[in-house]
């Protein structure tokens, strides 16, 4: 499928709207009267200078430099535009700020130097020490990078990591040694024939080493052919360090008996006549990006036996960064390291590559239904959004930190410390991340009853770009088209996605006579059958889910909520199916919060509460998160007698009686159901540890009003509403919804039954 033709503008307002960029500063302390004034600046402030001027240390405790990282570039080599200058660099440099914060919680500062001198350079960076606890340094064109790394980490006494050449080089690492592993070869035993003779190849090169390959035994070749003994085109010390002595020139040449190809250079560069003269069972590490050296699948044509990486997220094996960078800088802060040494970068790989030999977590399961996560030639390296890599691979570079001396702040409990890691990972807005992935490998049909909406076409369009679904859409034909080519979409109609025309579909017969016999009891004429199957897509979308040719609907972005619940109820509560109630997620920027029930029961019942609270915990898990339910009410633990809490009372005492595994708590105020110090003044000994993370109300006002605040007020995104009860079948959003919401609630969808049902 090709790019959509308005991708520049999207990506344009992206970073334009509804602010400039992609970063902003925010203030981690109160400033809301004259005593935060004095405590935040003059003269409270002078108290943490001098502080600092008695033990530089102490800017650990009192600043925020030990948790601040400055990204650098000057943008001689960015992505793969070349040198482009420093400036232009800055959309790239604020991208990978933003991927420090979201994966890591690591703050950074994006660093733009117009400077082309290495040296000069070199300075700047250096001089730049004081703010910072970290250096990463980023597109930075061969050989000036190697230059401007190596006075850094000579003059500077905090770690410095060129993530471009050591970011690249620790996952190939992890890929290589789980790859060998599954072929059963040895480092020192492998013929390397690698392409790419800059930064990243060559830093890739220099880890292989380290980790037992011969240099006799590693063929660099470059778009001139063979790095040789006496060769001066496209030569620097750094290339030299790997040329053979040999009469061969070409890659061709050199690839017969090779165990392994790193290819790091460009599309089309391994031919297939060239995989057959590799080794037995070859590993082959075609990185190149968008389109590697060799398919795999051209690959294994010719070596069904081949194990493949890729840089691709489309292909198993996906070599990327982020399973790096963000976790090894996270354990250097936080033991204070003062540099990134071999012993931290083996350990990274070593965190990374026995990751994916364990036995997989059970959220990973869950976030990857559908994909084979059982270590081997199809698994070499973890998934990027695996929750316990910041646990696993943070931990072992601060262990090695530790144990190698260059960590000035040693950490006493390294499991508490993993603990804590791995407890921080469901707090993020990334929180979506992993239910994306599952339906990356789920093959569910998904039908849009509003096709014709923009927001719809959009998520369509998303979800064919980001999963392997292939969406259907209700709607008339030639206005579906007409918005497609007004959005600038590349969505073909009956190519990537199937259609159903209300107005003449050749299924109209079948869908009208369906309806009929599920509804002719219920007072549906066969005329009125036939006039909604005509008009009504919400109704359209639920036959075809009774009727098995879609798995899920999505349906509400115009219209009333119960309007629509209405219809589907009327079809598949045919199946047994019956709504149990609305669960709202919202991502706030200290997690998620989950409120219910927004939408299906007006006053619900204490048994209607009971199971809204059952379903709840049950969706709350399938997100890896253990729920904390509390019932809200104006009531506080059988303060009121009229209003809400006696009906929540009731529903409590029913899931006494049912010995449910979940934790509950109620009737209480929600400022008591989020603060457990409030809670434990007011009733000491409580069965809730912690805040809640689920809040569950008698009256729907209730509930839809606190996640409107939530959204409006609170900056909150929200995910859902998740139609509980309906076994995955069907979904029901707000009109309010963005194309983004669309798409996340169809990741949901998109997930398989046993995941979500």
């Amino acid at each position: 499928m090709s790019e959509p033709k308005n991708l520049r503008q999207a990506a344009l307002d992206y970073h334009e709207f509804p602010k400039p960029g992609k970063l902003e500063i925010r203030a981690t302390k109160p400033l809301a009267n004259g005593r935060d004034l004095a405590r935040a600046y003059s003269p409270g402030v002078a108290e943490a200078c001098l502080e600092i001027r008695e033990d530089p240390a102490a800017a650990a405790r009192f600043t925020a430099r030990g948790n601040l990282v400055a990204v650098v570039s000057n943008g001689t080599a960015v992505l793969g535009l070349g040198n482009i200058g420093a400036l232009a660099s800055k959309p790239v440099m604020e991208g990978k700020a933003v991927l420090f914060k979201k994966f890591a919680a690591i703050d950074c500062f994006d660093v733009e130097v117009d400077e082309t001198d290495p040296e000069k350079l070199a300075d700047i960076v250096c001089a730049l020490e004081p703010t910072f606890g970290a250096v990463n340094l980023e597109d930075i064109k061969a050989p000036d990078c190697f230059t401007v790394e190596r006075i850094c980490r000579e003059r500077m006494n905090i770690p410095v990591f060129h993530d471009d050449q050591h970011g690249t080089a620790i996952v190939v690492g992890a890929a290589a040694k789980n790859a060998l592993h599954v072929a059963g070869k040895k480092f020192e035993d492998i013929k390397i024939v690698s392409t790419g003779g800059g930064a990243a190849g060559i830093a890739c090169l220099n880890m292989l080493l380290k980790m037992g390959v011969k240099r006799e035994n590693v063929w660099l070749c470059d778009i001139n052919g063979l790095v040789y003994e006496g060769r001066e085109v496209d030569m620097n010390p750094i290339k030299s360090e790997f040329a053979q002595k040999s009469d061969l020139r070409t890659l061709d040449d050199v690839i017969p008996g090779a165990d392994l190809f790193l290819g790091l250079s460009g599309p089309g560069v391994l031919s297939q006549d060239m995989v057959k003269k590799m080794a037995d069972r070859p590993i082959i590490f075609a990185l190149a990006n968008p389109t590697p050296e060799i398919l795999p699948e051209l690959a294994r044509e010719v070596a069904p036996d081949a194990i493949i990486a890729t840089g691709r997220s489309d292909f198993p094996n996906q070599v990327n960064n982020v399973l790096c960078f963000p976790f090894i800088f996270r354990g250097a802060l936080d033991v204070g390291a003062t540099t990134i040494n071999d012993e931290m970068q083996l350990a990274c790989i070593d965190g990374i590559a026995e990751l994916a030999r364990a036995t997989t977590s059970a959220e990973a399961a869950a976030a990857y239904q559908g994909e084979q996560l059982t270590f081997g030639a199809e698994y070499l390296i973890p998934k990027p959004f695996d929750p316990r890599l910041v646990g696993v691979v943070s931990s072992a570079v601060a262990r090695a930190a530790m144990e190698t001396g260059v960590a000035t702040r040693p950490i006493e409990d390294l499991d508490a410390y993993r603990q804590k890691l791995d407890g921080s990972v469901f707090k993020s807005a990334l929180f979506m991340r992993p239910v994306f992935a599952s339906a990356r490998g789920a093959t569910r049909r998904i039908v849009f009853a509003e096709g014709e909406d923009e927001r719809v076409l959009r998520a369509a369009q998303a979800v064919l770009e980001e999963t392997v679904e292939r969406p259907i859409l209700i709607g008339r034909p030639d206005v579906i088209q007409a918005r497609i080519e007004r959005a600038g979409l590349t969505i073909e109609l009956g190519e990537h996605v199937d259609l159903v025309n209300p107005e003449n579909d050749p299924r109209y017969r079948d869908y009208w006579e369906t309806y009929h016999h599920l509804m002719a009891r219920r007072g549906i004429t066969p005329d009125l059958a036939r006039a909604i199957m005509r008009t009504n897509t919400t109704a359209i979308a639920a036959v075809m889910v009774h009727r098995e040719e879609a798995d899920s609907l999505i349906c509400g972005t115009f219209g009333e909520f119960g309007w629509h619940l209405n219809y589907i109820n009327q079809v598949l509560g045919k199946d047994g199916l019956h709504p149990v109630g609305a669960l709202s997620m919202m991502i706030l920027e200290d997690g998620p919060l989950f409120v219910a029930d927004t939408q299906v029961h007006l006053h619900p019942d204490p048994q209607q509460i009971a199971e809204i609270a059952i379903g709840a915990a049950r969706h709350v898990r399938r997100f890896g998160i253990e729920p904390r339910i509390a019932f809200c009410s104006q009531s506080q633990f059988g303060n009121k007698g009229e209003g809400t809490g006696g009906r929540l009372r009731a529903a409590i005492g029913l899931l006494d009686a049912g010995g449910h595994d979940f934790c509950y708590e109620g009737e209480m105020n929600i400022d008591t159901a989020l603060d457990p110090d409030l809670r434990a003044r007011i009733l000491p000994g409580n069965r809730m540890e912690g805040a809640a993370n689920v809040l569950v109300f008698a009256h729907a006002d209730a509930a839809s009003g606190v996640r409107n605040i939530l959204k409006m007020k609170g900056g909150g995104l929200e995910v859902g509403p998740i139609l509980m009860g309906m076994g995955n079948k069907a979904h029901i959003v707000s009109q309010s919804i963005t194309a983004r919401g669309l798409l996340n609630v169809s990741a949901i969808a998109g997930t398989p039954v046993d995941v979500y049902g």
